[in-house]
């Protein structure tokens, strides 16, 4: 057998699957069941003890859904991951595995609106507080550690300025104070950038974007890089000390490189509840098979839209790393050399009542609430996605009055600026 190691795009269509052994069916079956039967008593106290790998409830394992975390660690270059029912599931799970009452992450100030506000509210009810640093400014994360920080995160590329985030120097800052470094992913995908080869620990995604790719299935995703002592200190007792749900197995010391992925599994899974369904799992693995032909088209479309509003005059400004005029091309070029992404924002003149008024306008392009889709999408931030915010944290998030943020699809370029053209005509 040959030692070539696979390529991308190889990965994206066979990474974690093999022929079904009952049928032979090469299409990942969906394993629409609750429940597995058990051997005898023997295995079934073996998998419940975590002595052996197998099924007991689709809540915790199943089979497709486990082709799905094979394919996605594999083209993350992780050890495990675990596939949720959402991003913000991913994002609940791993904090619900690091940190304890009274701890402190934090957190980049420039991330998507439903995250900014999960961290700043939903997450008080844990006793978990947040506290916030400018990507602008790296040296703000050092200065906002304290003994209570557990992690910091990011983006790697932001929601919903498209702007890309210096992660080494952040992985530094991290490593140097103990503590993980997370990465979500979900806007460049592993296509674009792979942030565990550039100092991540963990990374998140919500796949109900460009991995899915056609705005079907709602999931999230977990990815342990492997590269975390879990051990070293006493600051995460959940994976280094012993569990005495499970007789006393200390969890990095029993499963290793992935240890942080079983215990996100076991120990938050199992009792937050936040399933996959088998259903949506196949979604995602059949979106996952075009991820780098959709990609490719995704990035080539959105730097010729981006173009074409640099220089329209209705437009006051353009936030797109892929141009080269933009304050982030260097950063692309180091972080995600095959593409700044597909979502960026713009400022159009006349503030917040021109950008409601342009979004009502479209008309190939749809004003929807999410990114990634095979479709363009189009909205208008501060009175949708980051309402809840302050105009303070609208300004910092990138999504201030004036601010239209795209999502480009796989369309012809031509007509998706076609739409915008008549819509600012209009505006």
């Amino acid at each position: 057998m040959t030692e070539r190691k696979p390529g991308f795009s190889t990965l994206a269509v066979h990474a974690g699957s093999v022929p079904d052994a009952a049928t032979g069916a090469r299409a990942t079956p969906i394993y629409q069941t609750t429940s597995f039967v058990f051997e005898d008593v023997d295995q079934a106290a073996a998998l419940f003890g975590l002595q052996a790998f197998g099924n007991i409830y689709t809540r915790i394992t199943n089979p497709t859904t486990a082709v799905l975390e094979g394919r996605i660690a594999s083209l993350e270059g992780g050890t495990a991951a675990l596939a949720v029912a959402s991003g913000h599931a991913a994002q609940l799970g791993v904090f619900h595995t690091i940190m304890q009452p009274g701890d402190e992450f934090i957190a980049s100030t420039k991330l998507y609106g439903g995250s900014i506000n999960q961290f700043n509210q939903s997450f008080k009810s844990f006793g978990w507080n947040v506290k916030w640093a400018d990507p602008d400014d790296i040296a703000s994360f050092e200065k906002a550690l304290s003994p209570k920080t557990k992690a910091i995160f990011v983006e790697s590329i932001a929601n919903p300025g498209g702007i890309i985030t210096d992660m080494e120097p952040l992985a530094e800052i991290a490593k140097k104070a103990g503590i993980p470094l997370i990465v979500d992913n979900t806007l460049a995908t592993p296509y674009l950038c792979r942030p565990f080869e550039h100092g991540a620990d963990i990374v998140v995604h919500s796949l109900t974007k460009f991995m899915g790719g056609h705005g079907n299935s709602m999931g999230g995703a977990i990815v342990d890089g492997g590269t975390f002592d879990w051990s070293a200190s006493d600051k995460f007792p959940l994976v280094s000390q012993p569990r005495p749900e499970y007789q006393g197995i200390i969890i990095h010391e029993t499963f290793g490189n992935f240890g942080f992925a079983i215990a996100c599994r076991v120990l938050g899974l199992r009792d937050l509840g936040a399933a996959l369904s088998p259903f949506n799992a196949f979604q995602i693995l059949t979106g996952i098979e075009t991820l780098p032909l959709r990609m490719e088209k995704h990035c080539a479309n959105a730097l010729e839209v981006a173009s074409f509003l640099d220089n329209h005059p209705a437009v006051e400004w353009v936030c797109y790393a892929g141009l080269k005029s933009d304050p982030g091309y260097k950063l692309h070029q180091k972080y995600a050399p095959k593409g700044a992404g597909a979502v960026f924002t713009f400022g159009v003149k006349g503030g917040y009542d021109a950008g409601v008024e342009l979004v009502g306008r479209a008309e190939l392009l749809s004003h929807v609430a999410n990114i990634g889709d095979t479709r363009s999408l189009i909205i208008h931030p501060a009175s949708t996605t980051h309402r809840q915010l302050s105009d303070e944290q609208r300004v910092s998030a990138g999504a201030g009055p004036e601010v239209v943020r795209l999502s480009i699809g796989i369309e012809d370029a031509e007509d998706i600026i076609g739409d915008l053209e008549q819509g600012l005509a209009a505006s």
